[in-house]
């Protein structure tokens, strides 16, 4: 019916932690297997001690949540219906199933599970902190990107020649007196 203890490996228990509400959460049927029991008898456990599991530890799946999953991560097999909505754990509410379960196997199960709900969350730590330092990166590259340009342009301007002025074409007197002026505001009269 189950997996040997020893048969639970990381990967299966990465694969079945999933992101439903914004909350990493296990699916009982998924560790009903992993524990050696049926989904019925572990949930029937958990309802002996309801005081337990409060609504953040486990909650119920409505039914378009559960519909949604039965596609999303093949909770059912095609053209079967749903019996009972499932019941998905986090983190907190696996680890009070190894007490509500009480066997040598549960504890193993559940310290793997434990790990794997660590790495999970390392991994996604990793993820952010790399995203982060990504974005700096790319900020600063953007802004060597526009020094670099600048620089580019002012080792083009020195690379030209400079143009010389060129010289006016005309007479021009130079006088030694001020040049007239009209103040503003008065009219110059033609008589």
């Amino acid at each position: 019916m189950g997996y040997k203890a020893e048969l639970v490996r990381p990967p299966q228990i990465e694969q079945a932690i999933l992101l439903i509400r914004g909350q990493r959460v296990m699916l009982d049927r998924d560790l009903a297997r992993m524990y050696g029991v049926s989904t019925g008898n572990l949930n029937k456990a958990v309802r002996r001690n309801l005081d337990h599991f409060p609504t953040d530890f486990m909650f119920q799946l409505t039914e378009e949540e559960a519909e949604a999953s039965r596609f999303q991560f093949g909770i059912l097999k095609r053209g079967l219906n749903i019996k009972y909505l499932p019941y998905v754990f986090t983190q907190e509410g696996v680890a009070m199933l190894s007490g509500v379960l009480r066997s040598p196997r549960a504890v193993q199960v559940n310290v793997a599970i434990m790990r794997a709900f660590v790495r999970l969350r390392e991994t996604l730590f990793l993820h952010k902190e790399l995203a982060h330092k990504l974005t700096e990166l790319e900020r600063k590259i953007e802004n060597h990107d526009e020094n670099i340009r600048s620089l580019f342009k002012a080792i083009h301007q020195l690379m030209t020649s400079p143009e010389q002025p060129r010289k006016e074409i005309g007479f021009h007197v130079k006088e030694d007196s001020l040049p007239y002026r009209i103040k503003p505001g008065r009219k110059k009269c033609l008589n």
